[in-house]
């Protein structure tokens, strides 16, 4: 093969390379979404860190799509809206999460800069001889302790949750329709008969069933 020939192939080769790896470098990140489990009842926020607002909570148990991680937090999408979410909270196939680096666990690892490939995953957690291991992240976020009052008995149906401290002094729509109370962390609830908190009940339990209350109520409260 003459020098001119290996030119055109070696710079076709070249060219193929640079292709590919823009292919990877550009990959959108929802093209890399992974299954992934919520293991607690946390707060869904606006960015990745506890100092962003929270736009909504998912419950323990969820199935989500986890479409990036940026330090020891991830983006997941899920019915309701969309947001970031504390590693530590979340499992992958089962297993949990390295919170430090989370996209190791779901096969990619995203931040700034945008995905990136990750090589050698099988050696998560190893460093090279005498360099030492970077300290993680913090974690910011924390578990919710709150309350779920449902329109159907055994905790069915449209739910309204409420976390310590919060109160609802009108339910409106939702007024004379809430007919069980799921109160896993034993929380004091009110539930009262007539708006701003008057003619209430305290549960610190569970209710699967309100008896005389189900479907007569019109304010909430929990301390």
């Amino acid at each position: 093969m003459n020098r001119y020939n290996r030119k055109l192939l070696k710079t076709a080769a070249t060219g193929i390379a640079v292709a590919a790896t823009a292919v990877i470098v550009f990959l959108p990140a929802a093209a890399q979404a992974a299954p992934g489990t919520v293991t607690s009842n946390i707060n869904v926020r606006s960015g990745p860190g506890g100092n962003y607002g929270v736009v909504d909570t998912v419950r323990a148990g969820t199935n989500v799509d986890v479409q990036q991680c940026e330090g020891s937090w991830c983006y997941i999408a899920k019915p309701g809206p969309d947001g970031w979410v504390s590693a530590q909270y979340l499992s992958a196939g089962g297993r949990p999460v390295n919170s430090g680096q989370p996209g190791l666990s779901f096969g990619f690892s995203t931040g700034p800069g945008g995905p990136q490939i990750n090589i050698g995953v099988g050696n998560e957690g190893r460093n090279p001889p005498g360099r030492p291991r970077p300290p993680a992240p913090p974690v910011y976020d924390e578990e919710i302790a709150e309350v779920c009052f449902y329109d159907r008995t055994r905790f069915r149906g449209e739910s309204q949750c409420l976390e310590e401290g919060e109160s609802v002094r009108n339910l409106g729509g939702f007024a004379d329709r809430i007919s069980s109370i799921d109160n896993p962390d034993g929380l004091r609830v009110q539930v009262c008969a007539e708006v701003n908190f008057r003619n209430c009940r305290t549960y610190t339990t569970s209710a699967s069933s309100l008896g005389d209350y189900d479907d007569y109520i019109a304010s909430i409260r929990v301390r």
